[in-house]
């Protein structure tokens, strides 16, 4: 029913033994993150490569998300990529990029139906090329209405990045500081970091000292938008005020990285990719590797599920690489040693686990038993230097963790 949040997420995010204040506040986010949340993933998938070290023949499992990291893996060649979510939307947002890179009929098509995705002839294309061969349940969804009557697919017509849980509050962003006048696309203009920087320090900075976005920010539903449940604003606020660290990671976002090489940023700043051959894009979008993705999208096994059921009727020693974007940072102690005790028996000699949090330390000492988490090498220097590279620049910790020679 429209009304009830999907149960798989509720039964991840609800904490039925808090009060019944957090217990509501995880109600309501669970409703919210019932629709698509993330058109495209926020976690940097040329990191996620590089700490994995993704060899030809590897076994992947990972949360799907958006899918953008799930379809640029396929460039590192892997044999399979296992996806999970909770997220009955991203389930069908994830099927219907397989079949879009299997039957498109060119890269130009391809291009135009995921990195601009606001051209009618995307509908054509999706009635011709991809419908015929979608699964019943994702066309359902996607020629299904939203809460305000768009058909869903219509969205690649009128700008996809501009929907969703994500995309609604980017665009609710814009119309805040435009009210204060402030245009965030501004940002675009820029030629050079030092450009950025000013931008940033004379714009953009002072507007979170408002006395009102301070107390917008300190109510733990003002980041639902952001896909963060109460769960997680604290291990992201860190004690601090939220408007500082929400400063501190957007100063990342618009100061550390050339905009021309941050896809994130013009997600961010102009609500959609850049235009033009030079444009940065997520791997599986980019020209070079259109190939790769259209001739190994039949490698990705896509499953509404939880990651820990799906490891727990997966054969022991099957799996080489997991990602686990920051679902942990909702997990309970019980749920953290689940997951790992799945992980553990699954994995193969030499797997890597690749995670992000909202806070910067990694999680899991004091909360996984000793003799689990001894099974794994912690590589801490290796992790912060992810850390400070990934250019979606949300999180506060990228963590790699190794699993030990027997």
């Amino acid at each position: 029913m429209a009304s009830q949040p999907n149960r798989k997420i509720a039964a991840a995010v609800v904490r039925e033994d808090a009060e019944q204040k957090q217990r509501l506040l995880d109600r309501a986010f669970a409703l919210a993150f019932k629709g698509l949340v993330y058109a495209q993933i926020w976690e940097d998938p040329v990191i996620d490569m590089e700490a994995l070290a993704i060899e030809p023949g590897n076994r992947i499992a990972t949360i799907a998300s958006g899918g953008c990291n799930v379809f640029s893996y396929l460039t590192a060649d892997p044999a399979e990529i296992v996806a999970v979510d909770l997220n009955t939307a991203h389930v069908a947002l994830n099927r219907l990029k397989r079949v879009a890179a299997q039957r498109l009929p060119d890269q130009e098509s391809f291009h135009r139906f995921f990195a601009d995705a606001n051209s009618g002839a995307n509908i054509a294309n999706y009635r011709a090329y991809v419908r015929p061969h979608l699964d019943d349940t994702s066309r359902r969804y996607w020629e299904g209405r939203d809460l305000v009557g768009r058909r869903r697919i219509n969205g690649f017509a009128r700008g996809l990045y501009k929907r969703g849980l994500l995309g609604n509050f980017i665009g609710l962003a814009h119309l805040v500081a435009r009210m204060h006048r402030i245009d965030l696309g501004e940002f675009l203009s820029a030629k050079t970091v030092e450009e950025q920087r000013a931008i940033f320090d004379t714009k953009f900075a002072p507007f979170f000292d408002r006395k009102l976005i301070r107390w917008i920010t300190d109510q733990r539903s003002s980041l639902f938008g952001l896909g963060i449940p109460p769960a997680q604003y604290d291990a992201l606020s860190g004690g601090k005020p939220m408007a500082d660290v929400l400063r501190g990671r957007l100063e990342k976002l618009a100061c550390d990285f050339p905009l021309e090489e941050n896809y994130f940023a013009w997600q961010a700043f102009g609500r959609g990719y850049g235009k033009g051959a030079a444009a940065p894009l997520p791997p599986y979008l980019q020209a070079r590797n259109y190939a790769a993705v259209k001739t190994r999208a039949e490698r990705v096994t896509m499953l509404h599920a939880n990651m820990t059921d799906m490891l727990a009727v997966a054969d022991a020693a099957s799996f080489d690489r997991y990602i686990f974007l920051d679902a942990q940072d909702w997990m309970s102690d019980l749920q953290l040693a689940e997951l790992w005790t799945q992980v553990t028996r699954t994995a193969r000699p030499g797997a890597r686990v690749l995670f992000r949090t909202a806070a910067e330390p990694t999680l899991l000492p004091g909360r996984l038993p000793d003799d689990l988490l001894g099974r794994w090498e912690y590589r801490e220097a290796e992790s912060q230097g992810y850390t400070r590279r990934d250019r979606s620049a949300i999180y506060g910790g990228v963590h790699l963790y190794v699993l030990k020679d027997a």
